[in-house]
């Protein structure tokens, strides 16, 4: 008690070469997941198989009616040229402000003050962040996609789900054209579900090859706690056929 804990996270997100998008292997683990949840018993073979045609066939109609969607709004496709845009703080068209990163070779990254969640990464002309074609943006409720916060809880328990960090307005502590740092401190919405002494500051740099970012965790209090936290993140992929999965499972603990 007598000296602070910390913690200390760090992400990075790169372009990958020839637009491969290499994915965690938690990934694997939920297609794991679906592949059980296909498998016929054989003791009713029949109802097993008319049941994963017709699931197969809703599966097929949803992703289609997303893909219109999506491809009406203009996601998946390749961003302008960015080479000339300013770095800052800004304001988007619903009145949430954020952060834009800019460096030399035309790459950018957005960094939302609301929920402290990364948006957008572009480098040669793709962003390599997703934001949901659904999500809020006007701060009436968390940001569905980006680089989103689960602090201090990742999913249900004691708190909300995933905890408060991406629901709460961070501020900014310093930035320059390529870094910004935030901070989240209690505040009496905090405090009413988790009454810890804590100060997070999380770091974002945008550097020459690649996005990193950096999570501080820092207990100003006199009694150690626990917590969880995780960048629940998503990810652009162009083709499910540029999709590959590295790793391995051997001597790991995870969570199916």
């Amino acid at each position: 008690p007598s000296s602070p804990l910390y913690h200390y996270f760090r992400a990075c997100c790169s372009p990958p070469p020839k637009a491969t998008m290499k994915l965690s292997l938690s990934v694997l683990a939920a297609a794991l997941a679906s592949a059980n949840a296909f498998t016929a018993s054989p003791t009713n073979i029949a109802f097993s198989r008319s049941s994963v045609v017709l699931e197969a066939s809703r599966n097929k109609n949803k992703i289609a009616s997303r893909s219109k969607w999506a491809a009406a709004r203009g996601y998946g496709a390749a961003v302008d040229d960015a080479s000339d845009v300013a770095a800052g703080l800004m304001t988007n068209d619903d009145g949430l402000e954020y952060v834009r990163l800019a460096n030399a070779k035309g790459d950018t990254s957005d960094v939302y003050l609301f929920g402290g969640v990364v948006t957008s990464y572009v480098t040669g002309g793709q962003d390599y962040i997703a934001v949901r074609p659904d999500a809020k943006m006007d701060g009436s409720k968390p940001i569905s996609g980006g680089l989103s916060h689960c602090w201090p809880q990742f999913g249900p328990g004691e708190i909300q789900q995933h905890g408060f960090a991406r629901n709460v307005n961070w501020t900014v502590k310093s930035m320059t054209d390529t870094t910004v740092e935030l901070e989240m401190a209690p505040s009496d919405y905090t405090k009413e579900m988790w009454d810890k002494e804590f100060l997070c500051t999380f770091s974002v740099a945008l550097e020459d090859d690649k996005l990193s970012t950096k999570m501080f965790v820092e207990n100003k209090g006199e009694e150690s706690f626990d917590f969880q936290a995780a960048l629940h993140s998503y990810l652009t992929v162009s083709a499910m056929e540029n999709l590959s999965i590295a790793g391995s499972f051997a001597g790991k603990e995870f969570l199916n």
